[in-house]
C-alpha cells in the first residue's frame, strides 16, 4: 500500500511538474507562424504571408480569444520568462490582427493611423482586464516594467514594417525565450541593409535611435549603447580600427532612415 501511495504522488507530482513547464498554449500561433512567415537572408529578415493569415482568421481569433482570457491574477503567478513572451507574441499577434482589418488594401501600418493618432495608439486590444493598446503592450506592460528591463525585445516585436526586425517564425515561450531574443538580436545585428560601417561610420538602425535608452540601463552591466555593441563586433563586422573606436567612445554613429512599407509577403 505504501509503494502505491509513493508512486501516486510521484505521478502527481511529475504531471504537476509538466504542467509548470507551459503555463500558456501558445500553439495556434507557432502553427500560423510556422506557415505564414517567410524567412529572408538566412533569417535576418522576413516576409509575412498576411493573405494566409486572413485564411486561417479563425484559428488566428482562437489564439487572440485566448490571450484576452488570461486574467492579470494568473499573468501575475507566471514566471518571468514566461510574461515576457506571453506578451512579445500578444504584441506580434494582435498587429497581424490590425493589419487584417484593412487587408489588402495598404501599403504601411501606417495606413491604419489618422492625422491625429497612429495606429499604435489604437485601444482595440483586450488584455489583462482592460482595452489597450500596441504602444500600452510596448510601453508600459514591457518597457515600463521593471521587472524585464531587457532591451532585446526590440529585435523581437514586431511593427509589420521592412525596417523592422525579423517576425521569428515561432512562438516565444518561457523556456526559448532568452535563445530566441539572443538568435534575433544577432540575426538583426547582421544585417548589413540595417547596420553596416559606412565610411568612418557607424551606421544603425534608427531603432538604437528611438530606445538608446533601453541599452544603457545596466542590462548585463551595459551602460552605454557602445558597450552593448562591443559584444556584437563580430555580428556588425565591424574592422579592428572601427572596435577600437567604438571602446573608447570615438567611433562616429549614425542612424539609417526606416522602411515603413508593410512586410508583405512578395
Amino acid at each position: 500500500m505504501t509503494k502505491i501511495l509513493v508512486l501516486l504522488l510521484a505521478l502527481f507530482a511529475g504531471q504537476n511538474a509538466l504542467a509548470n513547464t507551459m503555463v500558456f498554449d501558445h500553439s495556434r500561433w507557432h502553427d500560423l507562424l510556422q506557415r505564414h512567415v517567410v524567412l529572408l537572408k538566412e533569417g535576418q529578415a522576413s516576409e509575412v504571408d498576411y493573405q494566409g493569415f486572413a485564411d486561417d482568421k479563425a484559428q488566428l481569433d482562437s489564439y487572440l480569444t485566448s490571450l484576452s482570457g488570461v486574467t492579470q491574477k494568473q499573468f501575475d503567478a507566471w514566471p518571468k520568462n514566461d510574461q515576457l513572451a506571453w506578451l512579445i507574441n500578444a504584441y506580434n499577434a494582435w498587429t497581424v490582427e490590425l493589419i487584417l482589418t484593412k487587408w489588402p488594401d495598404l501599403t504601411s501600418i501606417k495606413d491604419l493611423g489618422s492625422l491625429f493618432r497612429s495606429p499604435w495608439s489604437k485601444k482595440f486590444i483586450p488584455l489583462l482586464g482592460e482595452k489597450r493598446s500596441l504602444d500600452n503592450i510596448e510601453h508600459t506592460l514591457i518597457r515600463g516594467s521593471d521587472r524585464y528591463q531587457d532591451p532585446r525585445i526590440h529585435f523581437a516585436v514586431n511593427c509589420a514594417s521592412i525596417g523592422c526586425p525579423a517576425l521569428a517564425n515561432q512562438a516565444y515561450q518561457g523556456d526559448n525565450l532568452d535563445k530566441l531574443l539572443a538568435q534575433q538580436t544577432q540575426l538583426f545585428l547582421a544585417d548589413r541593409s540595417r547596420n553596416r560601417l559606412q565610411g568612418d561610420s557607424l551606421a544603425l538602425s534608427s531603432i538604437f535611435k528611438w530606445y538608446r535608452e533601453d541599452f544603457e540601463k545596466g542590462w548585463h552591466g551595459y551602460h552605454s549603447l557602445e558597450a552593448f555593441l562591443l559584444d556584437h563586433t563580430a555580428d556588425l563586422a565591424l574592422t579592428p580600427m572601427a572596435v577600437e573606436q567604438l571602446k573608447i567612445e570615438s567611433l562616429d554613429i549614425e542612424f539609417l532612415d526606416y522602411d515603413w512599407h508593410l512586410n508583405s509577403k512578395s
